[in-house]
C-alpha cells in the first residue's frame, strides 16, 4: 500500500485504464504466474499475435510488465516492483479466480507449463547415463567443482541439500564437507543413477528423495548449504525455485547456483530441453535478494576455447540475512 499512495490521480487513471481492459487484465493475471512468450500467451488466450503483442506494448508502457531477451524469443513478466504493480497486484487479489474465463485461462497455462515439463524430464530420462558428459560441454567440469570448493570452503556443515541432483555428483563432491546429505530431483532415472553412485563411492550418510524442486518434502530452515548445480535453464519458473532453496536455509545458510551465463545457442532448445538460455547477473541477484539473500559472490567462468558454442558458467553464492542465535561470533561480525 505505501508504493500506491504516491500515486497521483493522474498516475492511477492511466494504470487503471492500461490493465481496465478484459485481455489486458487477463494478461496482467498470468504473467502474475510467471515467464512467458508471446506465442505462449497466443496459445492460452486464443488470438492473434499482433493483437497480443499490441496489448503487451500497452502494458509495458504503464510499467505493469518487463519484457527480456533471450536469444531470439521474447519472455515477459509482470515488473517486480513499482506503485503501478502495487495497483494491479490489489486488482488480482479482488478478482475471482473461479471466473469461467479466468479459470479457463489457468487451465490452459497448467497445461502449457505440463507439456513443457514432460519435454524435460523426457530429457533427463533419455540422458540419465550420460548426464556428466553432457555437461562436460560446458566450461570444464573440473574447474567448476574446485571453484565451487574453493567458494563454499572447508567449515564443516551439519546438513547440506543438493536440488535438481541428477547423478549426485555434488553428494560425493562435498561428501567431507557434511554430517548429513539430501540429493532431491524429480526424475526416478537420474535418482537411480545417483544412488548407484553414492553406493559406489560407498558413500552412507547422503540420502537421495524424489521431488519437486517448487514444493520440496523437507523441512524449511533446516540446511546450512544448499547448491542448484545446472538446473535452473530447464525450469518454467526459475525464480519460484530460488524462493524455495532459500526456503530450506537455516539462519545464515548458504545457497550456491551454477548455471549458464546468457548466451544465443537457439539450438539448445530443441536438443537439450533448454527453456532459458543462461542467466545475467543482474537477473539473478534480483531473485536472490527478493528471496531475502544477500549475494556475496558471483564468479564467471570462461570455456577455455572461443568458439561460436562455447558457453560460460557463472557461481552465484548468496546467504541467508538471519543470524544463528547462538552464534555470537557471527553476531558480532554483522555489528
Amino acid at each position: 500500500m505505501g508504493d500506491m499512495q504516491k500515486l497521483g490521480l493522474d498516475d492511477i487513471v492511466e494504470i487503471l485504464k492500461a490493465a481496465g481492459e478484459p485481455t489486458r487484465l487477463r494478461l496482467i493475471a498470468l504473467l502474475a504466474h510467471g515467464d512467458l512468450t508471446v506465442t505462449d500467451l497466443t496459445d492460452i488466450l486464443g488470438q492473434s499475435q499482433p493483437r497480443i503483442s499490441r496489448h503487451l506494448k500497452l502494458l509495458a508502457e504503464a510499467a505493469l510488465i518487463d519484457r527480456y531477451q533471450e536469444g531470439a524469443w521474447a519472455f515477459f513478466r509482470l515488473s517486480q516492483g513499482g506503485p503501478a504493480v502495487a495497483l494491479a497486484r490489489q486488482l488480482l487479489e479482488a478478482s475471482d479466480r473461479a471466473d469461467a474465463v479466468f479459470a479457463r485461462d489457468d487451465e490452459r497455462l497448467r497445461a502449457l507449463k505440463k507439456i513443457r515439463s514432460d519435454k524435460a524430464q523426457a530429457y533427463f530420462s533419455r540422458n540419465a547415463a550420460e548426464w556428466d558428459a553432457v555437461r562436460r560441454l560446458h566450461v570444464s567440469e573440473a574447474e567448476v567443482e574446485a571453484k565451487l570448493a574453493e567458494l563454499i570452503g572447508t567449515e564443516p556443515v551439519d546438513a547440506f541439500l543438493d536440488l535438481g541432483t541428477g547423478t549426485g555428483r555434488i553428494l560425493q563432491l562435498f561428501e567431507g564437507l557434511y554430517r548429513r546429505g539430501v540429493g532431491v530431483d524429480a526424475s526416478r532415472d537420474m535418482l537411480a543413477v545417483a544412488r548407484a553412485n553414492l553406493d559406489r563411492a560407498g558413500i552412507t550418510k547422503a540420502s537421495i528423495r524424489h521431488g519437486d524442486i517448487f514444493n520440496l518434502p523437507l523441512e524449511r530452515d533446516e540446511f546450512d548449504v544448499v547448491t542448484i548445480h545446472q538446473v535452473l535453464h530447464f525450469l518454467e519458473e526459475p525464480e519460484a525455485a530460488i524462493g524455495e532453496a532459500a526456503r530450506m536455509l537455516a539462519p545464515g545458510g548458504r545457497l550456491a547456483i551454477i548455471d549458464l551465463a546468457p548466451h544465443a545457442l537457439e539450438h539448445l532448445r530443441d536438443e537439450h530441453a533448454h527453456i532459458r538460455l543462461g542467466f545475467s547477473h543482474q537477473t539473478m541477484s534480483e531473485w536472490l535478494e527478493k528471496a531475502g539473500l544477500a549475494v556475496e559472490q558471483v564468479v564467471d567462468l570462461n570455456p577455455a576455447h572461443s568458439t561460436n558454442d562455447a558457453l560460460t558458467v557463472t557461481i552465484w553464492l548468496a546467504r541467508d540475512q538471519r543470524v544463528r542465535a547462538a552464534d555470537p561470533i557471527a553476531i558480532r561480525r554483522r555489528s
